[in-house]
């Protein structure tokens, strides 16, 4: 019966990896993909919330033939619900890009890093969710650091500030709905997806092109497409499902904290990789946030895995417990306490 825990555990922890893994890989390659795409020297296509409706579309898609052959389940999810986090998802990927145009790169840069503690206070007071002190400290450092990495130039306007709150309460409430939904309806990550994919993709290639208009003051039917732009947005719609399908599953997996945590990773990641690929400047300041943030992201993985300990050792206990009845339980815990103070008095007696 050990052994087989063992294994388990072991099987679980690989999976974990796993997940982590497609989601860090996955996310930058989308990043380097858009950056490709998106920028003057490369394609200028400069419609990103468009471009998340094909991202969607696609996921949605792949969702779709596989509902149909049979490698996926589907699972009933009310379409209220359904809809209600389509326009949580979307609210925050349309204040993301107003908070990017209308701010500077650095206020942008701290409202993205001041969702962990939004997050935390967030399962706080909808789930009554705890967090020990190792998991509070190691969460303090990976902000710091990246904080010191990436933060430079701070300017702040009204409106700015205005689409930088909407952004994160609604990124905060997006990540934090993908995990109670998963628990709530017992829906894997992959299920829910898909049900969610066709709403987001729906709405954001109605509203897309409009939203980015007024982002970048032209219009998506305007652009003069080429044959390298395509495979780059083909490109980058794959990565996207890869990216999407990792979300739900770090979160399903984890938690909304966690998978924040994994998002700096990629932030750290992403500027090694503008240095080596782009020619990016690589500073000091760059390299000690980066060194801070990992040793951060170190401390909270030991904190986690304190705290899932933790948890077992209470879980079992409990189910100790139940199994015995009151009376057993007493005997059990008094027994113990006899054997603990004789153990006690042989040490003394044998030391002296």
């Amino acid at each position: 019966m050990a052994a087989e825990n063992e294994q388990q555990r072991k099987s679980s922890a690989v999976s974990d990896m796993g997940a982590w893994a497609m989601n860090v890989i996955s996310s930058v390659g989308i990043i380097m993909a858009n950056k490709q795409l998106m920028s003057s020297s490369g394609f200028s296509f400069s419609f990103a919330t468009t471009l998340t409706g094909f991202h969607f579309a696609l996921t949605a898609l792949v969702g779709f033939v596989s509902n149909a052959t049979g490698l996926s389940a589907s699972k009933h999810v009310p379409l209220w619900e359904l809809i209600w986090f389509s326009i949580v998802a979307n609210v925050s990927i349309a204040a993301m890009n107003f908070s990017l145009m209308l701010n500077s790169v650095g206020f942008y840069q701290i409202s993205k890093l001041s969702m962990i503690p939004v997050v935390c206070v967030m399962e706080w007071i909808l789930h009554s969710k705890r967090y020990s002190r190792e998991v509070k400290v190691s969460v303090v450092v990976v902000v710091v650091g990246v904080g010191i990495c990436t933060v430079t130039d701070v300017k702040v306007n009204a409106k700015g500030f205005i689409c930088a709150c909407v952004a994160i309460f609604s990124s905060s409430l997006q990540q934090i709905l993908i995990g109670s939904l998963q628990k709530k309806y017992s829906i894997g990550s992959f299920e829910l997806l898909s049900k969610t994919a066709p709403i987001q993709a729906l709405s954001l290639l109605v509203a897309g092109p409009f939203v980015d208009y007024l982002l970048s003051g032209k219009f998506i039917l305007n652009y003069n497409m080429s044959s390298g732009c395509f495979v780059f947005i083909l490109l980058s719609c794959a990565l996207a499902v890869f990216c999407n399908i990792s979300q739900y599953l770090c979160i399903g997996r984890f938690s909304a904290v966690s998978f924040q945590v994994i998002g700096h990773m990629k932030t750290v990641c992403i500027l090694t990789l503008g240095w080596l690929l782009f020619d990016s400047a690589m500073t000091f300041k760059n390299v000690s946030g980066m060194f801070v943030a990992i040793v951060g992201m170190v401390i909270y993985s030991w904190a986690m895995e304190l705290e899932k300990r933790s948890n077992l050792a209470a879980k079992a206990l409990n189910s100790v417990k139940h199994s015995l009845t009151e009376e057993e339980f007493q005997l059990l815990k008094e027994g113990v306490e006899t054997t603990e103070s004789k153990d006690v008095e042989l040490g003394g007696y044998t030391k002296a």
